[in-house]
């Protein structure tokens, strides 16, 4: 969980990063633009991987690992898209970073 909040942050960063912006001033950005929609998918991905009989001890290798992975994925995007985009339809989450770009 860790690393997806950290790329999804840095990877919302990078953009402002090069338009100039300090760090004290991205920090709240990336902060309100990516948290819900992470966490969103993180709580129903790491969900789906409990509820899968097998998932959690099975290796990379396995598709008793990618399937639930991938399945979790799939759940999740239409309620972190829904949530994204009511946030840009306020003015808020992403539509600040688009500012910059």
């Amino acid at each position: 969980m860790a690393l997806a909040f950290f790329f999804g942050y840095l990877l919302t960063s990078l953009p402002l990063f090069r338009a100039g912006l300090t760090l004290g001033a991205i920090v709240p950005i990336a902060l309100a633009a990516d948290t819900i929609s992470i966490a969103i998918m993180e709580v129903i991905d790491n969900a789906t991987m409990v509820l899968v009989p097998g998932a959690m001890e099975a290796g990379l290798g396995d598709l008793r690992f990618w399937l639930p992975l991938v399945g979790g994925f799939v759940i999740a995007w239409p309620f972190a898209f829904a949530v994204n985009r009511a946030m840009i339809g306020r003015g808020k989450g992403h539509a600040v970073v688009h500012e910059y770009h």
